[in-house]
This record gives structure tokens, sequence and C-alpha cells, in this order.
């Protein structure tokens, strides 16, 4: 069975950056999502910020996320910084979500 990429990104969008209350997909913070012939997945994300204090923790809730998806076999999740996030990635979602539309 060959994993699609809208199960990848809703199970990604159970992932909420803590001090937004807003998804990862939708501020923007995933770069690429690719699935692979072999149902693995490989996603490069940033973060708001550097500084964030969830840095540590925030790619393995990614990780983890998409590890729940039936069928997935591995994931890398890559954190990366360039190019820095920026409000103009995030969704019309998120921008009604927080209030910015």
């Amino acid at each position: 069975m060959q994993i699609n990429d809208e199960k990848v990104i809703e199970a990604l969008k159970t992932v909420f950056d803590p001090e937004i209350p807003v998804d990862v997909y939708e501020l923007g913070l995933i770069y690429k999502c690719e699935v692979t012939p072999e149902n693995d997945v490989i996603i490069q994300m940033t973060l708001t910020t550097p500084n964030c204090p969830v840095a540590d923790e925030m790619p393995k809730k990614v990780k983890d996320a998409v590890l729940a998806v039936e069928g997935v076999n591995k994931v890398a999740v890559d954190l990366i910084w360039d190019p820095p996030w920026d409000m103009s990635r995030m969704s019309d979602v998120a921008r009604l979500e927080l209030d910015m539309m």
C-alpha cells in the first residue's frame, strides 16, 4: 500500500507550535514532505526562530506523528534554517486562526 501525501499532511496538522495555537503545517514550518516508493517519509522543517525553546522536541513530535500513519516505514526529519521562516509562509487558515486577515 502506497502512502499518499494527504495522510502525511493530516498527521502534520496534529502537531502544534506550543506558543502559537496553529499547527506546524499551516504555519508554514514544513518546507519539504516527500513520500518515497518504499513508504519512507522525508521532511525538512524549520521553526519560527532558531532560539525556539522547543527546537529539540518539535522535530521528534513531527516524526512521531508521521510514524503513526498506517503504512509508513521510516521518517527522517531535518531541521533547517535556510531559508528563514517568516509570516509570509503561513496559510490563510493560520492567518485566520491568528486573526491576521
